[in-house]
């Protein structure tokens, strides 16, 4: 874009910001705290039944809540932290993409390990059965709680933890390792050598970061490679990639994109969700390493470049993981979703590309 095309797009841009996304926030922000008060207190309730899963659902200084991810503004993802990994070896070889494992140290019996009824036969901490007690666990917490007038445990096919509250929020409930101070061998290709993006002392910062293994059936895996058949946990960068998007305009960026998502692109089998977004936001890093890049005057490139790049993944029907290269975000996303929803965001961009004016709609 010209620096007047920016110029241009950069009030209506900012009129959105204050009208439509700053709104967005404060009803997600409200929808929290209605949510967190009940899940909370379910949470303190398993931990009476069983000491091991103790809730680390609490509130940092930041005012915001660690392991908390908002999916979209009636759909949030908790994560819950556990102990005691310290007996296992950590196994990324790659059998299954975006997935790892945990052995059992030579040597080691099971009965050293915290969680020795999880363990199968060939020494593996079984995500699936880790998953599968804690739905016990949460049916009865549920039964018991004083909320369940306003909450209910949710079956669904992928074994997924989900409670409904209020009959309008979905909390999906995931047991995981936190991994500080490791790097996966699956990602040890980022950051690539010929990228000016980010920083040494960044990526020294978001290695030591590191990532989570997640109790959950991986979405982005082929349906023939389910790794809800086996013991493998997901592998989750959450917070690296919350770390990268700090500084300038980036986060902004993506709350806007966010906004204009949910507005305009919540399509049926939602094609496009803010994680596609995140990742390009990622991407338009990349390809923008420089900080001039990501300065407000900035902000109206940026929003477009991503469109574009949303429009480039769905039209290849093809959008690849930040850290992880053989993940394909798309990989069970069918092509005529796709081809839809490339020409809603083709729309999209086409309007504030030309008419910025039409964002106060949009």
């Amino acid at each position: 874009m010209s620096l007047e095309q920016q110029a241009k797009l950069l009030y209506p841009l900012n009129k959105y910001y204050q009208e439509k996304v700053l709104v967005r926030s404060s009803n997600v922000r409200a929808s929290i705290r209605e949510v967190i008060k009940v899940v909370s207190a379910i949470l303190k309730e398993i931990e009476i039944q069983e000491p091991r899963y103790i809730s680390s659902l609490v509130e940092n200084e930041n005012g915001n809540y660690d392991g908390l991810k908002v999916i979209s503004p009636q759909e949030l993802e908790i994560t819950l932290f556990l102990n005691q990994m310290g007996v296992f070896n950590f196994v990324d070889d790659g059998t299954v993409p975006g997935c790892a494992v945990l052995k059992l140290s030579d040597g080691r019996k099971r009965s050293m390990s915290l969680w020795v009824e999880f363990i199968t036969a060939s020494g593996y901490l079984s995500s699936r059965k880790m998953r599968a007690k804690f739905h016990t666990l949460l049916a009865h917490a549920v039964d018991k709680s004083t909320h369940k007038e306003n909450v209910k445990t949710v079956h669904e096919g992928s074994g997924e933890v989900k409670l409904k509250v209020f009959d309008k929020y979905t909390v999906t409930l995931i047991p995981a390792f936190k991994c500080s101070g490791i790097w996966p061998r699956s990602a040890a290709q980022w950051p690539m050598p010929h990228i000016h993006w980010p920083n040494h002392e960044m990526v020294n910062a978001v290695k030591t970061e590191g990532f989570s293994m997640l109790s959950k059936e991986n979405p982005f895996l082929p349906k023939k490679m389910s790794s809800c058949d086996n013991d493998a946990w997901m592998l989750c960068f959450n917070e690296a990639e919350n770390l990268l998007l700090s500084g300038g305009c980036r986060k902004t960026c993506l709350s806007l994109l966010k906004t204009l998502r949910d507005r305009n692109l919540e399509l049926p089998g939602r094609p496009v969700t803010n994680y596609h977004l995140k990742t390009l936001v990622l991407y338009e890093c990349e390809k923008h390493p420089r900080e001039i890049d990501w300065e407000v005057t900035c902000l109206g490139d940026r929003i477009v470049g991503v469109l574009l790049q949303l429009i480039s993944c769905l039209q290849c029907r093809k959008c690849t993981h930040f850290f992880l290269p053989s993940v394909d975000l798309f990989a069970n996303t069918s092509p005529a979703l796709l081809d839809q929803a490339a020409k809603h965001t083709w729309a999209l961009a086409r309007q504030v590309i030309t008419n910025p004016a039409s964002l106060a709609d949009l």
